[in-house]
């Protein structure tokens, strides 16, 4: 699934990024981390939370935890998707598991990131995700 936004020559403002992950620790080490390019317009710790940010914030892209309490990414995903929201989507996860991955593709996901891979991954794969191009951390068993 491609799923963009319009990008502007010369752009003039900051793509958006709306964090959700039920880890504290996570989301208090990815904000600093996306800030240094991107703006981060909030966070959220559950899915619940996550669908009803996006709805406020508008953000351009939803960096989304798959496994959360309550309302995983994955469901949260879909109903991002259901509300007409052409909000990015890039997933975290610490699964390495191609049902996963196919599950959080046929959710909208065009970001497929492993948690183990944060750093060398994350902003790749938002980049990616902005030009409309899936990215997917090797999985270390392939």
């Amino acid at each position: 699934m491609e799923i963009s936004r319009p990008v502007m020559e010369n752009e003039k403002w900051p793509t958006r990024i709306l964090v959700v992950d039920d880890h504290l620790a996570v989301l208090e080490s990815l904000v600093p981390t996306l800030e240094s390019q991107f703006t981060v317009v909030g966070t959220a710790s559950d899915g619940r939370a996550a669908v009803e940010a996006e709805e406020k914030l508008h953000p351009d892209v939803v960096v989304l935890d798959i496994s959360m309490p309550g309302i995983n990414g994955i469901d949260a995903a879909k109903i991002i998707r259901r509300s007409g929201s052409k909000t990015l989507i890039v997933f975290l996860t610490f699964y390495e598991d191609t049902d996963i991955l196919a599950a959080a593709e046929r959710a909208g996901g065009l970001g497929y990131v492993l948690k183990t891979r944060l750093e060398t991954d994350l902003v790749l794969a938002i980049k990616e995700a902005l030009e409309g191009r899936a990215f997917v951390s090797p999985f270390s068993k392939w």
